[in-house]
């Protein structure tokens, strides 16, 4: 396997990394093998959220007695102080370990939620006061917004930055190239699309192609997977021809329907977060997360079902997808 530092942090990390999404439909004993397993093929660097239910409280479990052994990433939709210090100790205590190497603030989408975290009372902060106390080691932030992590990257706050990029969405690698002159860690979010890439040796053979990615974290909930995945961080080579057709092909077929969820079709006048639940229909589809992806649907105030089809997102949308056609498989993905 082979590792870079994660910008200024320091943090040498695999470059392929453990994404702690779909392990939530499994088990802790489950998780402990697939961890042992990681750790022997040289993967060190694992990511989740206290957003993931379960995903926390089962990797504590697996990592005990190998704390040492890994480099933990975890995060909050937190946005105040109080609550992001209440979400930190929550994370220490599912996570069975003293403090974690990186906090992230995660999915900050708008410019109202940016300057909320960096308030005075705000979260930031508290990750600040968690660092100085040692319970965290390195502060980072996640957004799928190229405008604000273009903001964020320039205030030396952040060591490390979280976006998505695969081989279907690289409107990141400006930024990309920007953090790396900065020194900023780059962690690769959504490498499969969020399940629409099936050909996992291809997709993170594209997104190691550029330098300026530190790490890309594939979701992994099996042994297969974490074989097919950790072969392509052992030895990084260059796309063959016949690959990048391939890789022109795919957009090409993906092209039509797939949300590259850039955020240019908001804000919707009825308030749906179209990229949002767009995404949560692939989490139900395509990773078998239904029951997560349910709960999180149905606690969203503005959901397809309220679409007027006014169209003023597909006006809006730089890829010309069929938004209300989509919508219209949302509601029936969910049934409502």
């Amino acid at each position: 396997m082979e590792y870079k530092t994660l910008g200024k942090s320091g943090l040498k990390v695999s470059i392929i990394g453990f994404g702690g999404i779909p392990i939530q439909k499994t088990n802790e004993e489950e998780v402990k093998n697939l961890l042992i397993r990681c750790e022997e093929k040289g993967i060190n660097f694992i990511d989740t959220a206290r957003g993931y239910t379960v995903s926390e409280e089962y990797i504590g479990y697996a990592m005990e007695g190998r704390r040492k052994k890994w480099i933990i990433a975890t995060k909050s939709m937190a946005r105040d102080k109080e609550s992001m210090i209440k979400d930190v100790e929550k994370s220490l205590a599912n996570l069975r370990t003293d403090y974690i190497d990186l906090y992230q603030l995660h999915n900050v989408k708008t410019k109202e939620d940016y300057d909320k975290v960096l308030s005075e009372d705000g979260a930031y902060n508290a990750l600040l006061e968690m660092k100085e106390k040692g319970k965290i080691g390195h502060i980072g932030i996640t957004s799928h917004s190229l405008d604000i992590l273009n903001i964020a990257i320039e205030t030396g706050k952040f060591e490390s930055i979280m976006y998505p990029y695969n081989l279907v969405e690289n409107q990141g690698e400006k930024l990309f190239n920007r953090a790396k002159e900065l020194d900023i860690g780059v962690i690769a979010m959504k490498p499969m699309a969020g399940g629409a890439l099936t050909d996992g040796k291809l997709a993170l053979k594209y997104i190691l192609q550029n330098s300026n990615v530190t790490t890309a974290i594939p979701g992994m909930a099996t042994f297969e997977e974490i074989e097919e995945n950790s072969k392509v961080g052992e030895n990084i080579s260059t796309l063959t021809e016949d690959e990048r057709n391939k890789i022109i092909e795919i957009s090409r077929e993906l092209g039509t329907e797939f949300c590259r969820r850039c955020g240019y079709c908001g804000p919707c006048p009825k308030g749906i977060d179209i990229p949002g639940i767009l995404i949560l229909k692939a989490y139900k589809e395509k990773y078998g997360l239904k029951d997560w992806a349910e709960q999180r649907y149905f606690s969203i105030k503005s959901r397809a079902k309220d679409c007027v089809e006014c169209g003023s997102c597909e006006k809006k949308c730089p890829y010309d997808l069929p938004i209300r056609k989509m919508l219209k498989k949302v509601r029936t993905c969910f049934d409502e």
